[in-house]
């Protein structure tokens, strides 16, 4: 609610807001080392690029000619309606792919669904045309990064509902990999029209 500034009063520069905003990420990602170590340049690139995902998104989630109050730590949280969880969304399908390839599964075609879930994730994934046509028209890119939330959370609850590499119907579970593929493809679009790179794991 108050001016962005430094301690001293001064202009925040945006070096300085960068090398808070990955200092934050470090701290994040430090508490879930404990189960998946990293290498020291391991954590300061994926560090590098949580924390402009936590900028970027940040800015440009809220309608351009909108105000907000930034509140760093809320940002920079891999939960809810914030970059690192678009981030940790999109590299969670594609460590789902790196398993299936291992197991010798690829993607196939898509099937009619069983599943609400199913469903659900088939008709977001048709959104995406129409949100480039309105974020590009309405000059927001805010659009799409209310797209890429919902598709996360949509993709988040058909991962709940179906079990995809223990899925024992060959032609089911390839269609699930299929939709997987086309969720992560969407996400990285999205996530690349926006300027934020992804790890390849977080």
């Amino acid at each position: 609610g108050k001016p962005f500034k430094t301690r001293s009063g001064g202009v925040l520069k945006l070096k300085e807001l960068i090398q808070m905003v990955n200092d934050e990420a470090k701290k994040r990602l430090s508490e879930l080392a404990v189960d998946r170590p990293y290498t020291g340049d391991e954590l300061e690139d994926i560090a590098s690029k949580v924390g402009i995902a936590t900028l970027k998104f940040a800015d440009l989630k809220h309608n351009r000619t909108a105000d907000y109050v930034f509140d760093l730590e809320k940002f920079a949280k891999f939960e809810g309606h914030t970059g690192p969880y678009l981030l940790y969304a999109t590299v969670r399908i594609k460590s789902i792919l790196r398993k299936a390839l291992a197991q010798g599964l690829k993607p196939g075609l898509l099937i009619a669904p069983k599943k609400a879930s199913e469903r659900n994730l088939m008709l977001e994934l048709q959104r995406l045309p129409d949100v480039l046509a309105i974020a590009y028209a309405e000059r927001e890119p805010h659009h799409l990064c209310e797209f890429g939330f919902n598709l996360s959370q949509v993709f988040n609850a058909f991962y709940v509902d179906c079990h995809i590499l223990r899925e024992s119907d060959v032609e089911r579970q390839a269609s699930w990999l299929g939709l997987s593929q086309f969720v992560h493809d969407q996400l990285q679009l999205v996530l690349s029209l926006l300027g934020i790179p992804v790890p390849e794991k977080m």
